[in-house]
């Protein structure tokens, strides 16, 4: 398995598929049309972020997206993990983890002391994060009015 940047096919392809890795990553929650994503992503290139993906044999298995964030407490500047996903035929395998320790690693040597993300509740990647040492910084509730 190769971790690399996608070329602009594969990048076109990702965002394709954005609107899945949404839906998936909010349990149903969310289900973005494709423009939508795209929005929201090109929001998050634009601002200095980039995908990393895993490939065999040219063969696209999954993806992260991350970006650069700053503590609104503190203004301590950290990486970001905007999307994790891998396509449903190639899970179980530790593709996702092997990503995560990717970008992990590159936003390491791009100097930041920290990286976060955002996870619904019920999704299962939790337990993935816990096992790789991510922990509860915030937590977000909600009240249905």
């Amino acid at each position: 398995m190769e971790i690399r940047k996608p070329d602009e096919s594969e990048q076109e392809l990702i965002l394709s598929l954005s609107p899945q890795a949404v839906q998936e990553g909010t349990v149903g929650e969310s289900a973005p049309d494709t423009d939508k994503a795209k929005k929201l992503i090109e929001s998050v290139l634009q601002k200095g972020g980039c995908y990393w993906a895993a490939f065999e044999q040219d063969q696209l298995l999954g993806w992260s997206l991350v970006g650069k964030g700053k503590d609104s407490f503190t203004d301590r500047p950290f990486g970001f993990v905007y999307e994790l996903f891998v396509l449903p035929g190639y899970r179980g395998k530790g593709i996702a983890e092997q990503l995560l320790n990717a970008v992990c690693d590159q936003l390491k040597s791009a100097g930041y002391p920290e990286v976060r993300l955002s996870v619904h509740a019920q999704n299962r990647a939790i337990e993935l994060y816990q096992k790789m040492g991510f922990t509860e910084k915030t937590i977000t509730m909600n009240r249905e009015l």
